[in-house]
């Protein structure tokens, strides 16, 4: 037993343990949970007050975008972390995509351990059951309302009783804060470095390239809501300033350069041929040399350090 205990430690990632500890209202404490997720090696630990039956959770958000890879997410119990076990596979997966952990200190869920692997793939088989027999239930319930007449669906919805259309808006706000603070760590990067100098219009091209599907509109709507939120700064919804095409083209290549790095000058001038940019002088196809031009400028205007402006330097 005790070797087997040793070799199962030895199999544990070195990454550190991050304690997340939830309590539902501000009169409660997280006290307890501090205790127990320090006595079980949680250095860090973040705090958290929010009902257990929301998703919009920032610090928990938070915390999943940033974790570093090979650091462990540690709860006390379960319901700490999940509303439900749907929620709880969506969290677990964020942080796989990471290469982060997961673990419960009181319930056999430990991504760090076969056993624990195990459980969450029955967990996992138990929602998609959950999943079928709701779908199955609800197809029922419609087919005998139909038999008696009964139109399906919300009524309150469909007389438009303003309680009921009150409680689709706010189902339908949570639902988009969650999905916004699912992605945000593939988008949000590259609107810091590139606001409010371009418009919504280039970075949302420049995010196409990267397979990215954002409109100039939609994007601005999720930042919007993330400054709400105070998950964003405020000034990355400043107005752009006006800037003569030069000064745009210039910002957009460093806008690019930003978000890969490793990028070659000819692999930067495909991409705005892609985006179908016109060069300084108005023609349709770029060279490596024009990029470098607006790269030397846009080190020297400060947009791209010094130690980075060195990318590309092959034509590729």
């Amino acid at each position: 037993m005790a070797a087997d205990t040793q070799n199962r430690a030895s199999r544990r990632p070195q990454g550190r343990l991050i304690g997340y500890a939830r309590v539902s209202t501000d009169e409660q404490t997280t006290e307890a949970q501090e205790m127990e997720l320090r006595a079980a090696g949680c250095e860090t630990i973040v705090q958290e007050h929010g009902s257990g039956a929301s998703r919009a959770r920032p610090a928990l958000a938070r915390l999943v975008r940033e974790i570093p890879a090979g650091d462990t997410l540690v709860v006390v119990r379960l319901d700490r972390l999940a509303r439900s076990v749907s929620h709880l596979l969506e969290v677990i997966e964020d942080l796989t995509a990471r290469n982060a952990h997961f673990r419960s200190l009181r319930d056999p869920i430990d991504t760090t351990t076969p056993q624990g692997m195990f459980s969450l793939q029955v967990l996992g088989a138990v929602a998609q059951l959950e999943r079928a027999l709701i779908s199955e239930r609800t197809k029922a319930g419609i087919r005998a309302a139909k038999a008696k007449g009964k139109l399906p669906g919300n009524p309150g919805i469909r007389e438009r009783r303003p309680e009921a259309l009150a409680k689709v808006t706010a189902a339908q706000r949570a639902a988009f804060g969650a999905r916004i603070q699912a992605t945000a760590s593939q988008w949000l990067p590259t609107v810091r470095r590139m606001r409010p100098d371009n418009t919504w219009d280039d970075i949302a091209r420049v995010l196409k390239q990267r397979g990215l599907d954002w409109t100039p509109e939609r994007l601005r709507r999720a930042v919007k809501w993330l400054v709400a939120e105070h998950l964003a700064d405020a000034r990355l919804l400043r107005k752009s300033p006006p800037r003569l095409p030069e000064d745009r083209l210039m910002t957009l290549v460093a806008g690019i350069h930003a978000s890969n790095p490793a990028l070659t000058l000819r692999e930067i001038a495909g991409q705005l041929e892609r985006l179908h940019e016109r060069t300084p002088r108005g023609g349709s196809k770029w060279s490596p040399s024009s990029v470098k031009n607006l790269i030397d400028r846009a080190r020297r205007s400060g947009l791209i350090a010094d130690a980075a402006a060195n990318v590309g330097a092959s034509a590729g």
